[in-house]
């Protein structure tokens, strides 16, 4: 019974964070409950192998901490590390079939997420680039990034569940028209190339849709989406050389501070005392500005935390890419492997304009995610074609 309790908040807290509905509450409950059982089973957690790197990530982060020239204020950054017991969570309460179950939660509230977000758009006035759609979630960049994580779930859900892709491809739709109503370029980029990498991983012939889409949806998309498209190839726009200088500021940081960088949470005040460049582009009602990161996952980490943080989350990716595709590759759990993969796509690429990974709403969900296939795969042992085909 305990366990049953547990689950029923992990996937609450999992779908439900898209909403922002007491998902702290929820979250808090299943780990308290996870906690309990662990005591009482006297088992060390099962954990997949990506795991490992985080945790070096979390350890790393304190000691950065405890070097930092405020500690108090980088502590404040360092509780976010709590959030990667998601992991061990989901590994032990949504094993086997329980994964397929809260990956269909996800998708159903994602769906509900995205209708908010296009009647934001279309009827609420939440329709330029001042005054984006936020959904429930108070920030359009959060709202965006957590909807890319979504359509890689029900996409791969759609291209490779078989029998039962109807009812995740009607979710699509709705999902792509939020996405591309948000106006998040980082987003857009994230979304397109994960549903790339599933169309390749499924049928490279299947590519031709892409470009097929896109051309419908800007032609009829409002005037403001289609400039907004078009400035992403546009040298002079002032968000993408804004971008590019903070990147040299992040590199101006870790030159300085190689192995410790300068504190978690510290960047803004770092960058507004030495580190802005001449480069950058101010907002025109907030000039003298700072930032409040590097609008760059890997540049951030390193300039924030020293170098080693950086390895450690490079080792993170690359095994969880490696596992996941080795789950594709077997056909053990291939639609909740693939919609793990084209997360991992996503975030990486979006993470490249936008510090993703330091959002708490989307990093619970990316990470609950990408742990949901080796949970459904955990104590399969070459599984006969039967459960084969119901764990997909």
């Amino acid at each position: 019974m305990m366990e049953r309790w547990a689950f029923f908040a992990l996937a609450a807290s999992l779908g439900l964070i898209q909403l922002h509905i007491r998902f702290e509450i929820l979250f808090g409950i299943a780990a308290i409950l996870w906690l309990v059982i662990v005591i009482r089973e006297k088992q060390w957690p099962v954990v997949p192998a990506f795991f490992w790197p985080l945790l070096a990530l979390a350890a790393w982060t304190l000691v950065s901490t405890a070097f930092s020239p405020d500690i108090v204020h980088s502590l404040g950054e360092d509780k976010q590390m709590v959030l990667f017991l998601v992991v061990p969570i989901t590994m032990r309460l949504a094993r086997r079939e329980r994964a397929t179950s809260v990956a269909n939660v996800i998708v159903a509230v994602g769906a509900l997420s995205a209708f908010i977000g296009i009647v934001q758009f279309a009827a609420l006035g939440y329709d330029n680039l001042n005054n984006r759609p936020p959904g429930m979630l108070g920030h359009y960049m959060t709202y965006s990034g957590v909807l890319m994580l979504v359509v890689c779930v029900a996409t791969a859900r759609t291209v490779f569940r078989g029998r039962e892709w109807i009812w995740p491809a009607v979710a699509v739709p709705a999902l792509l028209v939020a996405l591309v109503m948000s106006q998040s370029r980082n987003a857009w980029a994230g979304a397109a190339l994960a549903i790339c990498t599933l169309l390749i991983l499924k049928n490279w012939r299947w590519l031709i849709a892409v470009p097929v889409t896109a051309v419908v949806v800007l032609a009829f998309a409002p005037d403001s989406i289609r400039e907004r498209a078009m400035s992403s190839f546009d040298p002079n726009d002032s968000t993408r050389r804004d971008r590019f200088a903070m990147i040299e500021s992040g590199k101006l940081m870790i030159a300085d501070h190689p192995l410790l960088g300068v504190g978690p949470n510290m960047v803004p005040d770092a960058y507004l005392k030495k580190y802005k460049t001449p480069e950058a582009v101010d907002p025109p009602d907030n000039p003298g500005s700072t930032r409040a990161h590097l609008h760059n996952v890997p540049v951030q980490l390193a300039a924030e935390r020293g170098l080693p943080a950086l390895f450690a989350w490079l080792a993170f990716v690359v095994i969880a890419i490696r596992d996941l595709y080795g789950y594709m590759r077997r056909g053990t759990v291939t639609a909740l492997a693939a919609s793990g993969l084209a997360a991992m796509v996503a975030m990486l690429t979006a993470g490249l304009f936008e510090h993703n990974f330091g959002d708490s709403e989307f990093l619970i969900l990316f990470l609950g995610i990408i742990t949901l296939p080796f949970a459904a795969a955990s104590g399969l042992q070459r599984p006969p074609a039967s459960t084969h085909e119901h764990v997909r």
